[in-house]
């Protein structure tokens, strides 16, 4: 049995992050089976994020039979970046067969960006009879987390299309002002989706601030 290390392999470890990208190019680039151990264990450890994006470009190369089920395997490492980076090459992938693999831990993971990874995914994933619950679970995080996260939030749901709105019409209904306020932002960004988040928030902010019985004036 031939023990030596592939060099393309062994490159995708080198120090040099440029070296790095090169090697995980050249596997892209002539992928072969065998290389998918390699290119999972460097996802869950690169540090750098062209290097990931590489990384997970050469995953997409390879047939998606062999990686699918193993990328739905590394959902359940205690690694937050593993869990990331394989979500989000399972949205790359984009084979439904990975569908059941989004549980609702990953789509509520206490690592924001493994969440967030799980939104993108979800959406790619669903098949249209789930994207109504999917609508619903992902709601119950309405108002939670910074800015980013929030905008996230509301584009899954924005892609999600029709499926959202009934759980965007219960949410404008809630006590929560802040619940209000990102579901605000969220309609808007549906009825409109090349509007500016930082306008919506302004302008759902002082929604909620004024009731939805009540309406600011804009006369001088």
């Amino acid at each position: 049995m031939n023990s030596i290390p592939d060099p393309r392999l062994a490159a995708l470890a080198a120090a040099d992050s440029s070296v790095r990208l090169r090697a995980a190019l050249a596997v892209g680039t002539d992928p072969w089976p065998g290389a998918l151990d390699a290119l999972l264990h460097r996802c869950a450890v690169e540090p750098d994020f062209f290097v990931r994006d590489m990384l997970t470009w050469a995953l997409t190369r390879l047939p998606a039979g062999h990686t699918v089920p193993r990328l739905c395997a590394e959902l359940g490492s205690g690694r937050a970046q593993a869990r990331g980076q394989a979500l989000h090459t399972l949205s790359k992938i984009g084979d439904r067969a990975a569908w059941p693999a989004i549980t609702p831990a990953l789509l509520h993971d206490a690592d924001t960006e493994v969440a967030r990874s799980a939104w993108r995914a979800a959406v790619v994933l669903a098949p249209e009879q789930d994207r109504a619950a999917l609508a619903a679970e992902l709601a119950t995080g309405f108002a939670r987390g910074d800015r980013e996260t929030r905008l996230s939030l509301s584009r899954a749901l924005v892609a999600l299309g029709e499926a959202a709105e009934p759980v965007l019409r219960a949410a404008a209904d809630s006590v929560d002002p802040a619940v209000r306020a990102h579901a605000s932002v969220t309609r808007r960004m549906l009825d409109d989706p090349e509007a500016g988040f930082a306008l919506a928030v302004d302008e759902a902010k002082r929604v909620a601030a004024l009731g939805p019985d009540r309406k600011e004036s804009t006369e001088c």
